[in-house]
């Protein structure tokens, strides 16, 4: 994303803060950030950093942001950030607007984990517009860690949350379009990408970590991806760092790749070490040639890495000075 469009999202934001319950607050550090370097340094250890996959992290880090300076805590900044993309109806494959499955349903996961290792996680629910959000919920309010579909759509409605419709003209032109020929081929960095892993810190060293997806378009219909399994899609060591994956999820799942990641990063890894081991494990176990994963890490220190088994994979890195958008590519 170019600086004029940062600027010009940055302007909305502010002005917008509201519809994100969020109050606006004064963002001259990050808009004059935009005639340095394009790439960031990640933060020291008990100075906020947030990343998150693809493009639209950096919508997602600039509400963290906000969220931090309201004075919010780092699973704060994950809410805000995964709450903007769920609610962006241009995406394709996060909350309203994602494509469905082939029954044409859209069925979202979402989970988080936060500073203290306490994580809740939903999965399979259909009408509910901020999965992540609601997984917060069972997070801090069940003594459960994960609900599924029409038993986390009962909670959803128990907690006053309205039911909507998340299926749009657009996706629901495209699922017909598929329909004609029914052929199910997932295009790597088209159709599986915009799932939204988001890692941060605050000011006071807090960690935690999200996950919110529609999953693959046109699964069938009851497939849950790794985005709502702990250790899969998402894990958070807070005393480590975290890590969180976006791709084809069953390659995930079978490696427990973001739990790896964190273990790898506990016997002394660097973080893009460990995200390079992780992609390495898929690689060695199973052909790639149309399959993507990438991984993002953020260690206790403050230092961040990322890696995928293709090209076109980037990621968003934010800091109190300023944010970019990075490629991490195989190789």
């Amino acid at each position: 994303m170019g600086n004029t469009s940062r600027r010009s999202f940055l302007h909305k934001l502010a002005a917008t803060g509201a519809t994100l319950g969020l109050s606006p607050w004064t963002l001259d550090s990050m808009l004059a950030s935009e005639s340095n370097a394009p790439r960031v340094q990640p933060g020291e250890a008990g100075r906020a950093t947030m990343l998150s996959t693809w493009n639209h992290g950096i919508e997602a880090n600039a509400a963290g942001f906000l969220a931090l300076q309201e004075g919010g805590t780092a699973m704060d900044m994950i809410e805000a950030g995964a709450r903007v993309v769920e609610a962006d109806a241009t995406g394709l494959s996060v909350g309203i607007g994602g494509l469905p499955d082939r029954d044409g349903h859209v069925t979202l996961d979402a989970c988080c984990m936060d500073h203290t290792g306490n994580a809740g996680s939903v999965c399979f629910v259909q009408g509910v517009l901020h999965p992540l959000s609601l997984a917060r919920k069972v997070m801090e309010d069940t003594p459960h860690v994960m609900l599924a579909g029409a038993g986390a759509e009962q909670y959803a409605r128990e907690l006053g949350i309205d039911r909507v419709e998340l299926l749009t003209d657009v996706s629901r032109r495209a699922w017909e379009d598929w329909r004609k020929t029914s052929d199910y081929k997932p295009v790597i960095n088209i159709e599986n990408h915009d799932t939204i892993g988001l890692l941060a810190m605050d000011d006071e060293g807090r960690l935690a970590g999200g996950c919110t997806t529609s999953g693959l378009a046109y699964k069938m219909h009851g497939r849950v991806g790794d985005s709502p399994i702990l250790g899969a899609g998402l894990f958070v060591d807070p005393e480590i760092g975290g890590a969180t994956a976006t791709g084809l999820g069953e390659a995930v799942m079978k490696t427990v790749g973001s739990f790896l990641v964190v273990e790898l990063m506990r016997q002394g890894r660097r973080p893009q070490e460990a995200c390079e081991e992780a992609v390495h494990r898929i690689m060695d176990r199973m052909p790639t040639d149309d399959l993507q994963v990438g991984y993002l890490a953020l260690a206790r220190s403050g230092e961040a890495g990322g890696h995928a088994i293709h090209g076109g994979f980037n990621y968003a890195l934010t800091t109190a000075s300023g944010g970019s958008l990075i490629d991490a590519t195989h190789g």
